[in-house]
Formats: structure tokens, sequence, C-alpha cells
């Protein structure tokens, strides 16, 4: 494979992201909820709750679902909910061989109500994944990425044990200081190898030779 390394102009973390994530933590966002996203949750919800609410396992923004299968596998005694916003990618080929997991749904939501929906509801996620999101690189996109997004403090109140990955070590460098703002907690950007990819975008970025970053937290039960 042959993915074309992340290009940017900024060359270090956001001069601005303590003071954007500072903002978003004053001023809560009051976006109105669509009634779809609602259903969506339900529906998931629903489905979690039948299995006898195991520990639950956000993977969130999953794509087209291969590292909620993997995820699922690894943790059989877990449920994983894989969320994404598009129809087209979750109803694509995961590359997955053998029989599915069961301990597993998958939603179409878009994730900036989906995280809303689940504090309001309590719920608490013992995992919570954010694997390989889009890194918006150019220097005016910071608040399109997670860790600049006025949602970002609901995904940590969240709680649970939550991992960011990218191949773009700023990303993870900035999603680890915002994530450290906001729970007071220390956490550092890590390099990150494996030799077995759950995502086709690990998958890809692994055999294009890219360096792999990640950062890591257990927040526990919020306060």
């Amino acid at each position: 494979m042959n993915s074309t390394p992340i290009s940017s102009a900024q060359n270090g973390v956001h001069d601005a992201l303590t003071e954007l994530v500072a903002r978003h933590v004053a001023h809560p966002f009051r976006k109105p909820i669509t009634d779809y996203n609602r259903r969506s949750f339900d529906d998931s919800m629903a489905a979690w709750q039948a299995t006898g609410n195991a520990p639950l396992i956000l993977d969130t923004g999953c794509g087209v679902g291969l590292s909620t299968l993997h995820l699922a596998a690894r943790h059989p005694d877990h449920f994983v909910i894989g969320i994404d916003q598009s129809a087209d990618r979750l109803a694509r080929q995961t590359l997955w061989s053998g029989p599915q997991p069961e301990n597993l749904c998958f939603v179409r939501a878009d994730l900036v109500d989906y995280w809303r929906l689940a504090l309001q509801a309590g719920v608490r996620p013992a995992q919570h994944y954010l694997l390989y999101p889009n890194p918006w690189p150019k220097i005016g996109q910071l608040a399109r990425r997670w860790h600049g997004h006025a949602v970002f403090p609901a995904i940590v109140a969240l709680g649970g044990n939550i991992e960011c990955r990218s191949n773009w070590q700023i990303y993870i460098e900035e999603f680890a200081q915002a994530l450290q703002q906001v729970s007071g907690r220390p956490v550092a950007a890590e390099a990150f190898v494996t030799d077995a990819p759950i995502t086709p975008f690990e998958r890809k970025y692994l055999a294009s030779g890219h360096a792999l970053w990640r950062c890591r937290l257990a927040l526990g039960e919020p306060a």
C-alpha cells in the first residue's frame, strides 16, 4: 500500500487549543438533537439492554465496522456498539473471515448527538475508542478535530477507558493535552506498534510505513 502521509503547515500543538477547550468547558453545547439520532440511540440501547447490560464498549466513528468486530471478538464478556454517520460505510465489506461475534450492534448516527444522548441517559462505557478520526490537518480546522469540537467535554464526561489513535502525531498530542485539561489527569501521546491492526486505516498506514500514535486514559466513573 502507498498511503500518503498527512501533510500540514502546522508543526506542533495548535496555539489556540487551550483557549478553545476552556471555552467549550465553560459554555455547554446547546445544539438541538435530531429525532433521527434519538431513534438510533434508543435502538442501540435496546440491543445492549437485551444482553443484560454487559460492560459496554463504544467504537465511535467505526467506519466499515471491522474494529467493532475485532473488539467484540476480543471482549466476549462485553457488548460493543459501533457508531458511524455513514450508511454506505456501515454496509461495506469488512474483510472479516468466519462467523461474526454476536455481542455487538451497529448504529448509524451523528456522533455529536450520540455522545450527548449517552451522557444524558447516564451511559457509562467501560471502554471508548476513537480510532483514526479525520485529522482535519489544516491550521484553520482545529474546531473540526474532536478535541477542538464543542462536544469534547461530553466525550470526557462519559468516563471509562478512552483511547484515541491516529497516524498524525500532532492530532494525538493535541487530544492528550485537551484530555488532560478537561479531566485534570496526566495524559501522554505515545508511539503505537501492532502486528494485528483492527481497522482498514490501521492496516493501510502500517503497510505504507507510517508511524502510529495513541493516547489512553482510564477515566473511570465520573465524579
